[in-house]
């Protein structure tokens, strides 16, 4: 089964509105005046990162990766749960780090000892009006406001584009209130701006 079937067939289960028809990558749950956004991101080892990658860099990345989903609903990020196979103190200090950087706190998780390692992340946000997905119309321009391919660039090298890429967080809640569709980018412009073509 392909991830695109696997998505079509959890699209068969009851949904919430909030999940959008699982066509996004953040589901949003409206409570009084507040918008919360989530989104979850899993990563592995050999699909996102390489066998013997410092833990730290493991650590930002996790976290990193679901701040940018966050940041294309123009969030502002409340949390983050850690879902982590049992790991060293560099990983420790890796979520320290990007923690810290874009002063989100922990909010807990769980530990598991398993190989080849698997880590799990869910951030939460809170959005005034998060643009969705599928806004996009036809006669719309295409904005990205970071370097397309920098993270393919930096992934024959291991360099930081691809280990400890940086969210646009406050690009994201800057832009929020002005476009009828945003998303980050994650498998190429082409194909990511296919997708919300067709959402």
């Amino acid at each position: 089964m392909t991830e695109s079937e696997f998505i079509a067939a959890l699209r068969t289960l009851p949904l919430h509105a909030g999940a959008h028809g699982l066509l996004d990558d953040s589901a949003t749950l409206t409570i009084g005046s507040e918008t919360l956004v989530l989104t979850h991101d899993a990563i592995a080892e050999g699909v996102h990162y390489r066998a013997g990658t410092d833990p730290a860099d493991i650590a930002w990345k996790l976290v990193a990766v679901n701040l940018s989903d966050l940041a294309a609903k123009g969030a502002e990020p409340i949390g983050v749960l850690i879902g982590a196979t049992l790991s060293d103190e560099r990983f420790v200090e890796g979520l320290r780090e990007v923690l810290t950087e874009y002063s989100v706190p922990l909010l807990g998780g769980d530990t598991i000892s398993v190989s080849p390692a698997v880590y799990g992340c869910t951030a939460i946000g809170r959005a005034t009006k998060p643009p969705p997905r599928t806004g996009a119309k036809p006669g719309d321009t295409i904005w990205v406001t970071g370097e397309i391919g920098a993270a393919y660039r930096d992934f024959a090298t291991n360099g930081p584009a691809y280990l400890r890429p940086r969210p646009r967080l406050s690009e994201g809640r800057a832009l929020a209130r002005h476009v009828t569709a945003m998303m980050d980018v994650s498998d190429g412009l082409l194909l990511d701006a296919s997708r919300m073509a067709q959402a």
